[in-house]
């Protein structure tokens, strides 16, 4: 066992906490979220309509982050590392602006394929006002139709930003300080601030220079990934992939000798980063799960588990007839083991006193006052009023859909499926997402009620999963940002970015029509997406589902069974601990796309850099070059993206 403390152990000492904690809001940090508000979130929601952001939003913080760092040198004005990780964290916020959900609402609402399916009249007044109004008021916001839809999204923002302190700090505060997991991925924003801090500081140091190469090596396959498509695009009107997009698809042509299989590889030397981030045999233990997917799809299909899927199916299309057949409910039990083990773990350190890394349960009652520690008591209060804010709201939207189950989300499964995702990120960096797990809570207790209608899909269910924050908190103390920074960034921020996003809703509507040719991204994939989503919600209307169907009592109690009999096989022989929750977490992963370069990256990184630098050094290293990678591809994307948006600006001008 003293191997897997002292990897563990390595893991956690990439980068220390500082012993110094330091405000990062500051009026610089004001004059940032007005940037953010009105330049680089109406930037990001047309781009969304143009060319699709979801894949560069990520990248899209650095690029923030960069280029107000550009301003405030040319400026004369000195920029701390917490005030740059602030402005990181609030790019972040801005980036989802929170009312462009009402685009795609306007039209869902008005859309063919609500007429065709007879749906136009169902949705409810507090999520849009009726079609017919819609289309009398024009392209505006500025009606009272939409002042409940609005006042909604508002209400909404205001509870989660509070939200965001209760369970996932809670969280943080038990994995980190008393567990004290590693959170490999965490370093990547934490180092990449410090980089950046000290780029201002004119330090030529390790750090900076790491993420120097990161970013230049980002710079170069973004230009190969993301540049070629868009001048040739823009230049030809056919864009030239060098580099399939996002995936090169080989399940057609593996399908004779691996049925139900999706099969396909995702070209992207961010994977191979990633892969150097990651612990060794995390990925090796994923890898291997994997595998054994590999054997196991085929076996399920000729058992006649799998009866719905066929040979024409590619990979999204495999994905989502797996699930329903089987992965659904077998990723269920899946996640509940991991869940399970954690709490074990838990249990097994009280009872004993003797676990990994002698857990030191003090820690999580006693406030760190350097680092702006919340009262856990606070915590559970915030976990338990927006809890309750959430249920009493949904009781009041959709009075007839069982009180019980906004409890039973809210209170039992937020709670596992958040502690199993937090236990994973602190371990291997990796979350549990369970899918098809909201949708078949709404169709079981729409079946099991009188409820019919489709306003349950739009209210704000107490299903959010709190372990992802675990990550952002452990970003905050490896930085040396107080607490109330945060505390102070999320109370400010939504004061800009909420009216913002409003207007900048409005303005963007009433340019063109939403989709129309202006907007080529949507006009292409906004019916498909409106007609499978109409789809989903008529299954609550009193017809028909197959999602239904794919809840399987059995399955889940035989995935469950194999995880705990998994981790425990795998447990016996002594094998890493990171090995045995990464495979754990990879069964059911369900396709190799991505893992092929992760592979690539952990032996490269294990091999070679480990043997060239030292393990201690290269584990430092790795996180920085990750975060230049970042900053480099999404410099790429975001000038890749204007080329798109300048040349259809032009031809709308010219026609």
């Amino acid at each position: 066992m003293a191997a897997i403390d002292n990897e563990l152990e390595q893991y956690r000492r990439i980068m220390s906490p500082p012993d110094k904690f330091e405000e990062g809001f500051s009026w610089r940090t004001i004059v940032g979220a007005v940037f953010l508000g009105f330049v680089m979130m109406p930037a990001s929601m047309y781009m969304g309509l143009v060319v699709g952001s979801a894949s560069i939003d990520a990248a899209a913080r650095w690029v923030t982050v960069i280029l107000f760092l550009e301003i405030a040198k040319r400026s004369m004005i000195s920029l701390k590392q917490q005030e740059l990780f602030v402005l990181y964290y609030m790019a972040g916020i801005a980036l989802s602006s929170p009312f462009e959900t009402l685009l795609f609402r306007q039209y869902l609402v008005t859309s063919p394929a609500a007429a065709d399916m007879h749906m136009t009249g169902d949705f409810p007044w507090w999520v849009s006002p009726p079609a017919e109004e819609i289309r009398a008021a024009g392209r505006t916001f500025l009606s009272w139709g939409w002042a409940a839809p609005i006042w909604m999204i508002v209400l909404g923002n205001v509870i989660s930003r509070i939200d965001h302190f209760g369970l996932g700090y809670l969280l943080y505060r038990f994995t980190s300080d008393v567990e004290k997991l590693p959170f490999p991925m965490a370093p990547v924003g934490a180092a990449g601030s410090i980089a950046l801090a000290e780029s201002v500081q004119e330090k030529q140091t390790w750090r900076w220079r790491t993420f120097s190469i990161g970013t230049m090596l980002g710079l170069m396959f973004g230009a190969v990934y993301f540049a070629v498509p868009a001048i040739t695009g823009a230049v030809f009107g056919q864009a030239v992939q060098i580099i399939p997009i996002p995936f090169i698809e080989l399940t057609d042509k593996t399908s004779d000798v691996l049925p139900a299989v999706a099969m396909g590889l995702t070209v992207d030397l961010g994977l191979i980063i990633v892969g150097f981030v990651l612990p060794f045999w995390a990925v090796i233990g994923s890898v291997v799960a994997v595998l054994s997917m590999l054997i196991m799809n085929p076996a399920l299909y000729k058992m006649g588990y799998l009866p719905h899927w066929t040979q024409s199916m590619n990979t999204p299309q495999t994905g989502l007839s797996n699930s329903i057949d089987f992965y659904m409910s077998w990723n269920i039990g899946i996640s509940l083991s991991i869940a399970a083990i954690g709490f074990w773990a838990v249990f097994r350190a009280v009872s004993t006193s003797k676990v990994e890394g002698q857990m030191d349960f003090s820690k999580f009652w006693k406030k760190n006052v350097a680092r702006g520690d919340l009262s856990i008591w606070t915590s559970l209060a915030i976990y338990l009023f927006s809890t309750c804010s959430y249920i009493a709201i949904c009781a009041y939207l959709v009075p007839n859909f069982p009180i019980w189950f906004f409890g039973l989300y809210g209170f039992v499964y937020t709670p596992v499926v958040s502690y199993a995702t937090a236990r994973l990120e602190g371990m291997v960096g990796r979350g549990v997402n369970i899918p098809y797990v909201r949708e078949a809570g709404f169709i079981l207790a729409s079946r099991w009620s009188d409820y019919r209608g489709i306003g349950i899909w739009f209210a704000p269910i107490p299903i959010t999963n709190y372990g992802y924050a675990t990550v952002g908190f452990r970003q905050v103390e490896l930085t040396g940002t107080n607490l109330r920074s945060i505390i102070k960034t999320e109370l400010f921020v939504p004061l800009i970015i909420l009216p913002a996003s409003i207007i900048f809703s409005q303005f963007i509507w009433s340019l063109a029509s939403i989709p129309s040719d202006a907007y080529p991204y949507a006009n292409i994939f906004w019916d498909p997406n409106a007609r499978a989503q109409l789809l989903l919600y008529s299954s609550t209307t009193g017809g028909e589902s197959p999602f239904f169907d794919a809840l399987k009592p059995l399955v889940i109690g035989i995935g469950f069974s194999s995880g705990v009999v998994l981790f425990s096989i795998l447990a016996a022989f002594s094998l890493p601990t990171l090995f045995v929750y990464g495979a754990v977490q990879g069964f059911g992963m369900g396709s190799p796309h991505g893992l092929v370069f992760e592979l690539i990256g952990a032996l490269i990184g294990r091999y070679y850099f480990e043997k060239r630098f030292g393990q201690e050094k290269w584990r430092q290293y790795a996180p920085v070059l990750a975060a230049g990678y970042g900053c480099g591809v999404g410099l790429v994307s975001a000038g890749s993206v204007a080329v798109g948006m300048i040349s259809k600006s032009v031809s709308q001008l010219l026609y």
